[in-house]
């Protein structure tokens, strides 16, 4: 596991801390996430919408929209209402000049919050394909 470690967790998240610098982490991210089937649909730039609406300054941090639609499909089929948990964000942020933080919420909260156990088997795919993505940036070797 060069260059990376596993990173404290809410009970709602899956996290990892990457030794490596906020923008390549971003990549990376993207990259990851694509080769679990995911899509970013959207992209906020946190820091930038801060400091530009309130002028508040914070560290990097973006949060990214992700989706793979096989899996919103069964999601919405299971709970029509789904939608207002979709799609997995996935926040990479800079906690130190080469230590980034990347997470995401664990999709077992979709079951937890709904109470409705169809969406078992897509909250374990999206946990399982998370999960792996995040790992990757754990196992990557540095640049």
């Amino acid at each position: 596991m060069t260059g990376t470690t596993a990173a404290a967790r809410p009970d709602y998240a899956i996290a990892v801390i990457v030794e490596r610098p906020f923008a390549e982490v971003v990549q990376a991210t993207r990259d990851a996430l694509a080769a679990q089937g995911f899509g970013v649909l959207t992209e906020i730039d946190m820091r930038a919408t801060l400091k530009a609406k309130i002028g508040a300054d914070i560290a990097p941090q973006v949060i990214l929209g992700a989706c793979r639609p096989p899996l919103a499909h069964a999601a919405i089929l299971a709970e029509p209402s789904i939608g207002l948990l979709l799609p997995c964000n996935v926040v990479v942020r800079s906690v130190a000049d080469d230590r980034t933080r990347v997470e995401t919420i664990d999709p077992a909260i979709m079951v937890t919050l709904t109470g409705n156990p169809g969406l078992q088997p897509v909250a374990a795919e999206a946990r399982g394909r998370l999960t792996s993505a995040l790992d990757s940036l754990v196992q990557s070797p540095t640049t």
